[in-house]
């Protein structure tokens, strides 16, 4: 109990909740629409936008923002208008924006140690500045949710239909990348660029595992991924190990869970014997 009176630490369990929850939620989408491979994508391509933020002297943070969202449009637009399919369009943009931040970080010498806190998360990393960053952007996505829940649920499960019917489906998915670039920024001070990722797919696909029911999946993301968060935050203090690494690995331990009580996969078995 006496790591709670630190003031690093209540910065990092305020953030590291909001993170999970906000990972949680877009990660529901992520896993229904099959976006996995797109967080990875924008966390890794964030790289240039902190790199760029170093160089200019402003918040890497934000600079990483904006970054990833341009990002995540030009590859919306490249798989949409430009004949180029998704998973190719985001391994382009993949590789050439870890390499453009690999390029002007080597141009800044002796930010090599503050950058291992991007790449794989650090707790004493997060500022109070992070925690109202993470508030406002938390704030955003969830509102952006709340308000277009059916919009985005159905656009989700049948995109061609929703169009058909006058939501508008080509928007909603931009909106869904900029989600999705918002919280891939905002958690790599907390998870690091490495494994963002992880954190926004694993608690959704473990939800998936146990149940059908759309609301109660996003309820059971929320739970896993807050939980995770803290729980792996709190057991990194302790034990003096990376808290981004924790925090997946008991994720992944969730999800395992799950997955082995999944009714899902009982179902299976019924339907093959």
């Amino acid at each position: 109990m006496e790591i709670l009176g630190f003031g690093f630490m209540q910065r990092a369990l305020i953030a590291g909740a909001l993170i999970g929850t906000l990972c949680a939620v877009v990660g529901v989408y992520v896993v229904l629409r099959g976006l996995a491979f797109m967080g990875a994508g924008i966390s890794h391509t964030s790289l240039g936008g902190v790199a760029i933020g170093v160089l200019l002297g402003v918040n890497p943070i934000w600079s990483a923002v904006v970054f990833g969202v341009l990002t995540g449009w030009a590859i919306g637009f490249a798989s949409r208008r430009g004949q180029v399919r998704e998973d190719t369009a985001i391994g382009i943009f993949f590789a050439s924006g870890m390499a453009l931040g690999v390029m002007l970080i080597g141009l800044r010498q002796g930010y090599q140690v503050d950058l291992l806190s991007y790449l794989f998360g650090s707790i004493t990393a997060v500022t109070i500045q992070d925690v109202w960053t993470t508030v406002v952007i938390t704030i955003l996505v969830l509102g952006a949710v709340i308000v277009l829940f059916k919009d985005l649920m159905f656009s989700i499960f049948d995109p061609e239909m929703a169009q058909v019917t006058g939501v508008p489906a080509d928007k909603l998915y931009y909106l869904l990348i900029t989600m999705i670039a918002l919280t891939v920024v905002i958690s790599i001070k907390v998870v690091g660029i490495v494994l963002v990722s992880a954190l926004i797919v694993i608690p959704a696909a473990a939800a998936y595992q146990l149940t059908e029911s759309f609301r109660k999946m996003m309820a059971l993301s929320i739970v896993f991924g807050a939980g995770s968060t803290i729980a792996g935050l709190l057991l990194s203090a302790v034990l003096r190990i990376s808290s981004g690494a924790t925090i997946v690995l008991l994720a992944t331990v969730i999800f395992g869970l799950c997955a082995l009580f999944s009714p899902r996969r009982r179902r299976g078995k019924e339907a093959v014997l």
